[in-house]
């Protein structure tokens, strides 16, 4: 399903813990990392495509999280056409997202990669909310880089507002570990992921 301009309406998350740490998760049998999202099909909402994504990609129920805020408008990324099936090239230009913004209200054993037959991930971890983004694939940062800023808005802990860009760059440094460093995800992947 793609817009008049040849963008596929899609959701992406952004899952808390209660120290404002971010769900981050490992493609599968990929040296990348990112956030759950996924496609919004005829007929859903954002946040009915967001609940069924959540559940499909990591298990989670809508019991388990409270949404705490949203995307105003769709974040767009356009997708290289190298990474785009020859047969839908020149309809398909890439993504239109609303990202939502997740507490995480139930326990990580709750969180279940394997509740389909098509995992999109094999492994997570916590992480600092800005996540080093140059383990996103590159025609994605851009979208990632505004979902963050966007949202966190809404973080509040201890009275403070935690919204301070300038500290993406020395957290993504001092949190970076050899597993998160790896390349962004391969050619494959991509088209996998953006073809669904």
């Amino acid at each position: 399903m793609l817009d008049r301009e040849g963008f596929r309406p899609n959701v992406g998350i952004i899952l808390l813990n209660a120290h404002n740490q971010v769900w981050w998760g490992k493609r599968v049998r990929e040296h990348s990392w990112q956030f759950p999202q996924g496609g919004i099909k005829y007929g859903e909402t954002p946040e009915q495509a967001m609940y069924r994504e959540l559940q499909e990609e990591i298990g989670l129920r809508a019991e388990h999280v409270k949404i705490i805020g949203r995307t105003r408008d769709w974040l767009r990324y356009e997708v290289p056409d190298h990474f785009i099936k020859r047969d839908i090239r020149g309809h398909y230009r890439g993504q239109k997202q609303i990202w939502f913004l997740l507490r995480m209200v139930g326990r990580d054993c709750d969180i279940n990669l394997r509740l389909t037959d098509h995992p999109e991930f094999d492994a997570w971890r916590w992480h600092n909310y800005w996540v080093p983004l140059e383990v996103v694939i590159e025609f994605k940062r851009d979208v990632y880089q505004k979902a963050l800023q966007e949202l966190s808005r809404y973080l509040v802990k201890s009275g403070q507002r935690h919204h301070h860009h300038g500290r993406q760059a020395k957290q993504s440094r001092e949190t970076r570990t050899s597993q998160a460093s790896e390349p962004a995800e391969s050619a494959h992947s991509a088209i996998e992921h953006h073809n669904e």
